[in-house]
């Protein structure tokens, strides 16, 4: 599987700009791996730096051909839509790489390692990160008895900033030598650090148990951060509550998108005042008091639509109205977040 030496590209054609693209942003900002080339025609002849908020410098390349000519040897597939479809139009680049002897790495719901195994070389492999590797026991609550903290990144939708704002929260506490771990709950954040659950391949009876396993696993640390996924306010989303439910959460960070008054994907649900919101999850995660009274302590605003002066101006608008600390963990940093915690 992929090595700290294995030289990567990402596949991005015609979704570097796009929400779909938050696999390939993800990975440009987090993996420790040396990135040759993001593939997206679309974007030929530009660097990854000239985007907003990508402080990595990647050449951008129209081909599989001239990622391969940077020394690319993993191909990590870098886009994240609902349903996790591989698009019909990728399978003959994917056929390709394998055909030039790149391994793949596949964060979507459609597997690959089944279709293709018989086409790798012995040095070749096809990571397909959504595939659970253990079943869990049924959830029981047991995280409720330990005594760290345990942080949750909510969401008002997908797609918001949840993964971003747990691991530069968690980034911040290393560096503040706190005892902390990050908990990776979706292909992203596996893809990143090697380790985590695919939450959405879980069967619903599991998914409890596969979050509180992973919590007791991390049981030593100060502060644990779980990746959040889905939103509450979602019907397409089911992700949650297991993440609530499991973690038996401390502290919930709720994230939004600045530019968002709807929902991306369903147009006609409105985005609820956010107080409702944080009112929603916090009633939810203690549950009438059976579980520990989690609140939420900040708000993650992702700001990256607007410029500098509209950034400002949203980040002290919604402190003056849920008085509560708001920043930008990209933009601003995590720090306000992190004080609200300690």
């Amino acid at each position: 599987m992929l090595q700290e030496n294995h030289k990567v590209a990402i596949y991005l054609e015609g979704h570097f700009s796009t929400d779909y693209g938050k696999m390939g942003i993800g990975v440009l900002r987090y993996l420790s791996n040396t990135i040759v080339a993001v593939i997206d025609s679309e974007n030929n002849g530009k660097n990854t730096n000239e985007f907003n908020s990508i402080k990595r410098s990647v050449p951008i390349v129209d081909n599989l051909d001239a990622a391969i000519l940077n020394g690319a040897e993993v191909l990590i597939l870098g886009i994240a839509p609902s349903g996790g479809k591989i698009p019909e139009a990728w399978f003959k680049v994917i056929e390709s790489a394998i055909s030039k002897n790149l391994s793949i790495i596949n964060g979507l719901h459609d597997t690959l390692l089944s279709k293709y195994k018989n086409s790798l070389q012995n040095d070749q492999w096809i990571w397909d990160v959504r595939i659970p590797k253990f079943i869990p026991q049924i959830a029981s609550g047991k995280a409720a008895k330990l005594n760290n903290k345990r942080i949750l990144s909510v969401g008002t939708d997908m797609a918001v900033g949840k993964m971003t704002t747990s691991l530069e929260m968690h980034k911040w506490a290393i560096e503040k030598k706190i005892n902390s771990s990050f908990i990776a709950t979706g292909q992203i954040g596996i893809t990143i650090t090697g380790d985590g659950i695919p939450l959405d391949a879980y069967k619903v009876d599991h998914a409890c148990g596969a979050v509180e396993q992973m919590v007791l696993k991390n049981k030593n640390s100060d502060w644990v951060f779980i990746e959040g996924q889905g939103s509450l306010l979602n019907p397409g989303s089911t992700a949650s509550l297991p993440l609530i439910r499991g973690s038996c959460t401390t502290h919930m960070i709720l994230c939004h998108r600045a530019d968002f008054k709807t929902l991306r994907d369903y147009k006609h649900i409105k985005i609820p005042d956010l107080n409702s919101v944080i009112k929603l999850y916090e009633d939810l995660a203690s549950a009438c008091g059976s579980y520990p009274n989690a609140k939420v302590v900040g708000i993650s605003l992702n700001t990256y639509k607007l410029d500098s002066i509209e950034a400002k101006k949203a980040v002290e608008y919604l402190e003056s109205k849920t008085n509560l600390p708001v920043t930008d963990v990209v933009r601003y940093g995590p720090e306000k977040l992190y004080l609200a915690i300690n």
